[in-house]
């Protein structure tokens, strides 16, 4: 058996599917992305359920509601609201440096001196360093002293005091935001600047982090220039040879720059700058200021930031650190890394403590009770920001592990990524293509190769393992492949496309097929055809009883209908065309007087659920017992035999009544000199009935024509039992007789046994029988003669 020629609609289909899917990618369609990312955040919850080993080391210092309510009952010697001086926290780098905290990094922003807060009394005598660190902040300018009790102490500005903690510390990292920086009292004292941006996804979800961004510092004089003449530095265009500044009102202003972004102190656009600054300064400089989570990392893993080499084609950062060791960050083209949510901010793991507790701790020891305290953040690399809600320290949204949780999580979550180098490595987007056209594929396999729900079954499981395998490689190993794509669209889109071109397709096969069989054969053979996965050639035996009816008369009807016709083109003088049209109308005549008698017994072989199989000539071949089974095949068959030979006799007592009115119309057309009507032929039936086993199936090259046949011994019985019926008459061979015996008994009873006849081929008499089939209104017409 050959299989069949792959079509080409399902595979131009399942291309044209899987090239829009890729091309869905190529594009990021945002709708698709939306729902990716979904995928993508219930993977990261479904992680929650298998943590993974993590650094031991991160620490949570919060500022939440009972820090603010601790604060303004005077924690400290006076009541603060909600916006705290600088040397509380100043304060809190004391106690944590105190307590040899690793790292201190602030999510809190100090862009500016605050001198409306009060000032700080130190004592002298506990920290002689207060005076030198004062004298080189503020040359010439003594702090001003003052004794209480025997102990001398200064009066210390308070963010003075706060970059006076950074400087003693040496291991705190201060915040950066959205081009702020912190004021430069504080920036030159800390360890590090860290970024804190968090950008979120259309969404609103926070699922990635920039490696690191470039703050802009610019010369002191354009920040003067800002402030005095209204100019917005963050609209400034470089441009070659000059930076154009624009005022608020529009105007434009262009400062002359060298090669070097180098300007002139002296003419800033025409506005006199101010005095006491060397001639010729850089107008800005460029600063790339990393994500507060790997500047963390940094520390831990004494990683040098400063020497990172950056590839975001190649979408990597590889930054060295001690003994030749280098961290790689995976990163994509605008230098953003997947936040590997492992750590949520009510871990266990993270060690947390309350900023007031932290800052009680601080007071207990400036007071000398030192008893009980402990060092607990030994080591410890903490972040300090805010848990509070419903003010404006507020900094909580959406993660993909909740809706609304704390933002500060982010940086322990990418320190921690870095620490122990497991990344969120998202596939790439010629893998992603691989996997939509390898699923494509294998689904448009299975679509049209199996049947219906084979197949529905087998995409659905196809899908889940997918599913599965990204579940399982983003659990593990924190590999995020695609789902939405090659689960929605490349398999059950495609899936869902090539059903319905099939259901299509086969409908108008079962269409087409249906119009080409009803015209030849019974419904049931469509059936049976339709139901074949291929039109094979193969046979199968059946026990069947085969049916054939020849209209008799036909060869007197052919020489009758020539005979008259050359009369005609004789008597009228015809030639060429003319008596060829003579010829060819009477031979249609003929042709429909016997389609009227071969069409009346098919119809009657379909109402009995015969199969018809051919004509043959003026002959016609049914069948009962194939393709679909039949028990009572042999009784079927004669009773519709019975009903053709009524049928015939019917239509033959219509076609006499019609010639007497004829031959009544023909007088009175002799009279009047025209041409008689011709007379209606009257034709008969002799029919041919056997039982037996026969061979079954298609006849003929699968390349060719083909149809649904029976053959075999009894079908050549039944023909030569047909040949010695006579007109009008039923033959039956000894089989049919006895199934009637066993189906209908009443009629078997009426059947006439005949002398024994020789058939053609068949060596010894065959038993046959006559089946009575008229009924007592029955006229002359039809009357069964012998041969």
């Amino acid at each position: 058996m050959k299989l069949q020629p792959v079509k080409h609609a399902p595979v131009l289909i399942a291309v044209a599917v899987i090239a829009s899917v890729c091309l869905a990618r190529l594009v990021n369609l945002r709708p698709v992305d939306r729902l990716e990312r979904l995928a993508y955040d219930w993977r990261v919850r479904a992680a929650q359920h298998f943590p993974q080993p993590a650094a031991t080391n991160l620490g949570f210092i919060f500022i939440d509601d009972e820090s603010v309510t601790a604060l303004n009952r005077g924690l400290l010697g006076q009541s603060y609201g909600l916006l705290w001086p600088t040397h509380v926290y100043g304060r809190l780098v004391r106690e944590l440096s105190v307590q040899e905290a690793q790292v201190v990094a602030f999510d809190v922003l100090f862009p500016e001196r605050r001198t409306d807060h009060a000032p700080v009394l130190v004592s002298t005598d506990r920290w002689s360093d207060i005076t030198g660190f004062l004298e080189k902040l503020h040359p010439g300018d003594a702090p001003t002293a003052m004794e209480e009790q025997g102990e001398k102490f200064v009066i210390v500005d308070s963010d003075d005091f706060f970059a006076w903690q950074l400087h003693r510390s040496g291991r705190v990292v201060l915040a950066a935001e959205n081009a702020v920086l912190p004021h430069p009292l504080f920036a030159t004292n800390t360890l590090a600047l860290a970024d804190i941006s968090a950008d979120r996804d259309p969404d609103g979800v926070l699922r990635r982090a920039r490696a690191f961004r470039v703050y802009r510092r610019w010369h002191p004089a354009f920040k003067q220039a800002e402030v005095e003449f209204g100019f917005d530095l963050a609209k400034a265009r470089v441009e070659p040879g000059r930076i154009v500044l624009t005022r608020s009102d529009g105007q434009e202003v262009k400062v002359p720059v060298d090669a070097d972004n180098h300007f002139e102190l002296a003419d800033f656009g025409g506005e006199k700058l101010p005095a006491g600054l060397s001639p010729k300064a850089r107008a800005f400089t460029d600063e790339r200021v990393w994500h507060m989570g790997i500047v963390l990392a940094a520390q831990q893993l004494r990683l040098e930031l400063a020497r990172a080499e950056v590839n975001l084609k190649r979408g990597r950062i590889s930054i060295p650190g001690p003994d030749g060791e280098t961290r790689v960050l995976p990163v994509d083209r605008e230098g953003y890394l997947y936040i590997n949510w492992e750590l949520p901010a009510n871990d266990r793991r993270l060690t947390q403590e309350a900023i007031e507790s932290l800052l009680a701790q601080d007071v207990a020891r400036a007071e000398g009770r030192e008893e009980g305290l402990t060092n607990r953040w030994r080591g410890r690399l903490a972040v300090v920001g805010s848990s509070a809600t419903g003010n404006n320290l507020t900094d909580r949204g959406a993660t993909p592990l909740e809706k609304d949780t704390l933002l500060v999580s982010k940086h322990w979550n990418v320190a921690n990524s870095l620490i122990t180098g497991r990344f969120v490595r998202r596939t790439s987007m010629a893998a992603d293509c691989l996997l939509v056209v390898l699923l494509g594929s294998l689904t448009a396999v299975l679509t049209w190769r199996l049947r219906a729900f084979t197949a529905a079954g087998g995409v659905l499981l196809l899908a889940l393992a997918y599913c599965g395998l990204g579940v399982f490689l983003y659990v593990q190993f924190r590999i995020w492949v695609p789902l939405v794509l090659p689960v929605l669209g490349a398999m059950l889109v495609q899936h869902g496309l090539l059903v319905t071109y099939r259901v299509v397709f086969e409908e108008r096969e079962r269409r087409r097929v249906m119009s080409v069989f009803d015209k030849m054969v019974s419904p049931h053979v469509a059936r049976e055809v339709l139901k074949m996965e291929t039109l094979a050639l193969g046979g199968s035996r059946r026990e069947i009883t085969v049916f054939f009816a020849d209209v008799r008369g036909f060869t007197e009807l052919t020489d009758g209908t020539n005979d008259r016709a050359a009369k005609i083109v004789a008597e009228s003088k015809l030639t060429g065309a003319a008596a060829d049209a003579v010829f060819d109308e009477l031979a249609r005549e003929m042709l429909e007087t016997v389609n009227r008698y071969l069409s009346l017994v098919a119809d009657i072989i379909k109402q009995h659920d015969g199969t018809l199989d051919k004509y043959i000539g003026d002959c016609v071949m049914a069948y009962w017992g194939a393709p679909t089974a039949n028990p009572r095949h042999a009784l079927h068959c004669v009773r519709a035999a019975i009903d053709a030979q009524r049928a015939i006799h019917a239509l033959n007592r219509d076609r006499e009544q019609e010639n007497q009115r004829r031959e009544r119309d023909n007088v009175a057309r002799a009279k009047q000199g025209l041409a008689p009507l011709a007379l209606l032929p009257i034709l008969t039936l002799g029919s041919g009935i056997n039982s037996g086993i026969a061979v079954a199936g298609l006849m003929g090259s699968e390349k060719h024509e083909r149809s649904y046949t029976v053959f075999g011994r009894e079908v050549n019985l039944a023909s030569r039992l047909e040949a010695v019926s006579g007109r009008g008459r039923i033959i039956i061979g000894e089989a049919t007789y006895e199934h009637l015996l066993r189906d209908d008994p009443a009629l078997a009873a009426t059947c006439i046994e005949q002398e024994p006849a020789r058939p053609k081929g068949f060596q010894k008499p065959v038993r046959n029988f006559e089946v009575p089939w008229q009924t007592p209104s029955s006229s002359l017409a039809g009357t069964p003669t012998t041969p």
